[in-house]
């Protein structure tokens, strides 16, 4: 049977298809790279009707011996973590993304720790974005029960940071 020749109109579909394909591949690998460079774990953008999410699977490795120790506070803190504290009513969520500091120096004492009692408006900690210190005050008159981040840990906007109770 001999082969009919394609209809001129499919055939600069089938380009137009093949073409966007390409350029939504090289928009999913430029977000990629800019996830790499801003170490953020999801990015996502919309642009004349195609909206594109890339995340990146962040997974916990097994930490040597060596550093089990220094982290141990951190990790006793994480286990006593509810499975959803998001949903607690006590949650103090991240207003910002950035960097979250326990101390206003390297080497200083806490603002909190937990079992520490706290006013409304007293800094819990401070979140640095963009080269600029940002107090993190509490919403809240009560008692810290957990805290959810570690000093020099990235934050992203909504991220639980504290529960008080």
């Amino acid at each position: 049977m001999a082969r009919q020749p394609q209809d001129k109109s499919s055939a600069s579909t089938e380009e137009a298809s093949a073409s966007k394909m390409s350029s939504e591949r090289e928009l999913v690998r430029e977000l990629a790279a800019l996830l790499d460079e801003t170490n953020l774990s999801e990015i996502e953008i919309e642009r004349a009707g195609l909206r594109v999410r890339v995340a990146r699977n962040i997974s916990i490795a097994a930490m040597p011996v060596a550093h089990a120790q220094s982290t141990a506070a951190a990790t006793v803190v994480a286990a006593a973590a509810p499975a959803d504290t998001a949903r607690h009513p006590g949650t103090v969520p991240s207003p910002m993304v950035g960097t979250a500091y326990m101390a206003a120096e390297p080497g200083a004492k806490p603002f909190i720790d937990v079992g520490s009692k706290v006013k409304a408006g007293d800094t819990l900690l401070i979140i640095e974005a963009m080269k600029t210190m940002n107090q993190i005050p509490s919403p809240r008159t009560g008692t810290v029960t957990q805290i959810l981040v570690e000093d020099g840990q990235p934050v992203e906007f909504g991220e639980p940071l504290v529960v008080i109770e």
